[in-house]
């Protein structure tokens, strides 16, 4: 199997998308007019989702490679990719929902293709490491 690294456009268009789905989901939470224990919540609740999502991500990739992970991991990381959604029964108007839940899954996406170049772009350059020509040392 032939692994291309991410070109630079694509890395440049995941970081940004992560920057403007975290900015945005913080930017709400500053100016909403929720209590400072609930803004904390829904902080909370978008670092946590951040966090499942690629280390499901990663469990999901080294099983497909043949990395060996233990199926109470793989299970643990699916559990807190599905408990990670908070908004649910939030006390909100529809369209703020909306806000957070769109800047929720953009960042979710994000943190994953971004984790997904920087594995792809280091494996791009283990790969070019070993195809190397190798000269030997003359004694």
């Amino acid at each position: 199997m032939t692994l291309h690294a991410p070109t630079k456009p694509y890395n440049f268009a995941s970081i940004a998308a992560l920057i403007i789905g975290t900015g945005a989901y913080g930017i709400g939470l500053l100016n909403s007019i929720m209590a400072l224990n609930e803004k904390g919540y829904y902080l909370i609740t978008l670092l946590y989702g951040l966090y499942s999502v690629i280390s499901l991500q990663k469990t999901i990739r080294d099983k497909a490679e043949g990395i060996p992970t233990t199926n109470l991991y793989f299970m643990i990381s699916w559990i807190s990719t599905a408990i990670a959604i908070g908004l649910v029964n939030a006390d909100m108007t529809l369209s703020e929902k909306g806000f957070y839940a769109m800047a929720y899954t953009l960042s979710l996406f994000a943190a994953i293709t971004v984790q997904k170049n920087v594995r792809d772009k280091q494996q791009g350059n283990v790969q070019s490491d070993n195809s190397a020509p190798q000269v030997a040392a003359t004694e």
